[in-house]
């Protein structure tokens, strides 16, 4: 029997994976230090690449017995300006330029700017940000084909650099001809998350969904501030959402992301679905074995606000040290969760819940595992919606989701305090206690002589049902 692999902390860790975590023993390491799912991420590597990423940690999967996520992160449009004669120009705070459709390079009076869309969508008084804000400019004036700025913040700019509209929805599909593409790559490997850049609007959702067709799950990357003034509807129609604080953070400005975080994860919350917080977590520890203090408590901020996971960007997919910062993220996440206020913190909000016995049965069994201390809430589930109601609620015992579904399983490994295991279905209330009970006590959720919330949906296997409860005691056989 292989040895088992439990967390024992309930929010999750996303590494992605690049040059300097490619390798089989390296990917072993992150797996083995902490990373619950692996982020593979579009807009660098070839299909090639992501594909060796896909086969190692199926091969880890395999040989562990532990259901590890695979979350696709695709490119999603980049809107950037052409070339410049010169190679580089220096605006000056105060002087006008124009960018425009012609492709000739640029000067210090003008340059191409080949995106169509954004003249379409701006209009005076609109501003434009280069190079991630480091450069400001203003429209004075526009049409189908041009816009005259006045440059509010000068500096440097050159080839190709990148070009933000905060205050304007972009007439463009959050998915490129390379996004299908790669997407149908990625779908055909199996991954088992697809996240969505670019997302303006629930229809950008839609789109997507549309052509997952169910073959994975939907997480939609907020970072562009038009996004939030449909934050409902996204949640609504999205599998998870991440708070992509990146471009968040370009687009807006930054005193304004904290507010804008701890709104999107209590929208998350509220609705049952899983919310990653991601950018800039522990940035230092690209180039240092330890973090700033400051990046500690950003990471300790997101798990008291009650995140489902926290994620490692160039950190762990190109930094000099990957395997120290999935170490340190584990470490913070479990020292938060130690701490009592946190707690009392997860046992104080209590949300809204539907009118249904679904929720009724989850929240009842988060209030009776407290009430009898019961050492883990067992959920049965097929499509996963059982397990995803028992997390909704924050209990402070741990979650054993019992799936017949591999892929189920897989999923679930980015939501707060699941502990999946792939177990065949059930066919009646005996045969599910049993199970229950064997499982918590192989997967050391639970001991002899404890008692265990069962949860479960009558008829079995049925996708969404959950409509029972039973309370069991663990013993040895």
């Amino acid at each position: 029997m292989k040895p088992v692999i439990r967390r024992r902390r309930s929010a999750k860790v996303l590494a992605t994976l690049g040059p300097a975590s490619s390798s089989e023993e390296m990917i072993a390491a992150l797996f083995a230090a902490g990373v619950d799912v692996f982020r593979l991420n579009f807009s660098h590597g070839t299909q090639e690449d992501h594909r060796r990423n896909v086969d190692t940690i199926r091969r880890i999967e395999k040989r562990t017995g532990h259901p590890i996520g695979i979350l696709m992160d695709l490119q999603g449009p980049k809107l950037r300006l052409g070339t410049f004669a010169a190679g580089r120009v220096a605006l000056v705070t105060g002087a006008t330029f124009r960018l425009d459709l012609d492709r000739a390079p640029g000067d210090a009076k003008r340059a191409p700017l080949p995106h169509p869309e954004i003249f379409a969508a701006i209009e005076p008084g609109t501003e434009l940000l280069i190079d991630d804000g480091k450069v400001r400019l203003r429209v004075e004036a526009s049409g189908a084909d041009f816009a005259d700025l006045t440059v509010l913040v000068g500096g440097a700019v050159s080839d190709r650099k990148g070009v933000n509209v905060p205050n304007a929805v972009l007439p463009i599909s959050a998915l490129t001809a390379k996004d299908r593409s790669d997407l149908a790559f990625g779908l055909d490997l199996g991954v088992d998350w697809v996240a969505m850049s670019f997302v303006q609007r629930p229809e950008d959702v839609a789109e997507g969904r549309k052509l997952i067709a169910g073959r994975a799950a939907l997480l939609s990357k907020l970072e562009k501030p038009a996004a939030i003034d449909h934050l409902d509807e996204i949640v609504e129609l999205s599998d998870a959402v991440m708070v992509a604080r990146g471009d968040l953070g370009v687009e807006m400005p930054p005193e304004d992301v904290p507010i804008l975080q701890k709104r999107i994860i209590h929208t998350c919350r509220r609705a049952g679905k899983p919310v990653v917080v991601a950018t800039q977590m522990l940035e230092s520890m690209i180039k240092a074995p330890t973090p700033t203090r400051a990046e500690a408590s950003d990471v300790a901020t997101a798990i008291y606000e009650g995140a489902d996971a926290v994620m490692l960007s160039a950190e762990s997919a190109a930094g000099d040290f990957p395997l120290e910062a999935v170490q340190m993220m584990d470490r913070i996440i479990s020292r938060v969760q130690r701490d009592p206020l946190y707690q009392a913190q997860m046992a104080s909000e209590h949300l809204d819940h539907e009118d249904t016995a679904s929720d009724a049965i989850s929240a009842a069994a988060r209030q009776v595992a407290e009430t009898i201390k019961a050492a883990a809430i067992v959920t049965y589930t097929s499509s996963g919606s059982t397990t995803l109601r028992a997390a909704r609620e924050r209990p402070d015992v741990p979650i054993l989701s019992l799936t017949p579904r591999i892929e189920t399983a897989r999923r679930l490994a980015l939501v707060w305090g699941v502990h999946a295991v792939v177990a065949s279905d059930v066919g009646n209330f005996a045969d599910m206690v049993q199970k229950a009970c064997r499982l918590a006590l192989a997967h050391e959720v639970a001991e002899d002589g404890d008692r265990v919330v069962i949860t479960a949906g009558v008829p079995f296997g049925t996708p969404g049902a959950t409509n029972i409860l039973r309370i069991a005691w663990v013993k040895k056989s």
